[in-house]
């Protein structure tokens, strides 16, 4: 297999599909041209193409998973490479990868007519699957995420597939070697931390967006692509923002609400002891210093889930009531 052989995208797919809903679209802005992509494919390989024709870049509709339509997957030489970029993190990231890249595979096959069912073995390119990140919580410069660590050890058997993200943290300060191999992404982590510089210095998102955006394009960051989409980049990163301030929220709703689970759990546990013992609502709400009507309601729900009092029957009674 030759350098530009090997053709795997169709004449109407792009390299860049925007999200307006993530600032991974940001990302997939900023290497939209071939010339930033191979430029990012040498930083991370150490090699040293010059012909972005040799570069041959394809996106798949999403079909896999929700709300990531904009990652960067393409074949250079024997190698398929699919990048992404993520601003929270998610250890299911191996799981993903794995089905992202056997659609990817499956297109291979189909556009170079592949027979798999015959006794020649055929050759595909290596894989490789990089998450570049740039969240708020601490991450390593470089760390490697395993699929198998999400299946169950069964003694004497081993998992017949594996899959490994590498996770690269692309906050300005880290991976500092590959940012001075690849220009474009160290602007793109200067613009994101302006941002948040601007942000710590008691400005609101909108305000910060703004800033950073017109000091970037002073400095010579990122200034062709800002001043040709600064609408679509400010739009970009305030979805984003809002986004990410709306799962924020659902994490602690759902941190909370599990919290409460559990208090209301250990209390009917603890009524149900008592219950065993034959003895009154009025007495067990003295004992355990709780309102009677509580407790009235929990031994209302335990009555018909046996002699065992079943805590999680009598809790999914409550929670029907």
């Amino acid at each position: 297999m030759n350098q530009t052989t090997t053709k795997l995208n169709t004449a109407n797919q792009s390299f860049y599909h925007v999200n307006r809903e993530h600032k991974d679209g940001v990302f997939c802005l900023a290497f939209q041209d071939a010339k930033d992509q191979l430029s990012l494919y040498n930083a991370m390989n150490g090699t040293s193409y010059e012909d972005p024709d040799e570069l041959i870049v394809y996106t798949l509709k999403d079909a896999v998973y929700i709300g990531i339509k904009n990652d960067m997957s393409f074949l250079v030489g024997e190698m398929l490479n699919l990048y992404e970029h993520q601003s929270t993190r998610n250890p299911n990231m191996p799981m993903r990868g794995l089905l992202y890249l056997a659609r990817n595979f499956e297109s291979y096959i189909a556009q170079n007519h592949l027979n798999m069912y015959g006794r020649t073995l055929q050759k595909f390119p290596l894989p490789q699957y990089y998450i570049f990140y740039n969240g708020t919580e601490g991450e390593p410069d470089r760390r490697e995420m395993k699929l198998t660590d999400a299946f169950p050890e069964i003694e004497g058997k081993t998992s017949c597939v594996e899959c490994t993200a590498t996770l690269l943290n692309i906050n300005y300060g880290h991976n500092a070697e590959l940012m001075e191999k690849c220009r474009q992404l160290k602007e793109y982590a200067l613009f994101i931390q302006c941002i948040r510089d601007y942000q710590k210095k008691g400005l609101g998102m909108e305000e910060a967006v703004e800033s950073a955006i017109d000091d970037c394009i002073r400095d010579d960051i990122l200034r062709k692509l800002l001043e040709k989409c600064r609408g679509e980049v400010r739009d970009m990163v305030l979805s984003t923002f809002n986004r990410e301030i709306y799962e924020r929220d659902l994490r602690e709703e759902g941190r909370e609400e599990g919290k409460e689970e559990g208090e209301t759990l250990k209390l009917i546990s603890l009524v149900c002891k008592k219950l065993r013992k034959a003895k009154k609502p009025e007495v067990i709400a003295d004992e355990l210093e709780e309102d009677v009507s509580v407790i009235n309601r929990i031994c209302e729900a335990a009555k018909g889930c046996g002699e065992e009092y079943s805590t999680n029957r009598i809790f999914e009674k409550l929670k029907r009531s």
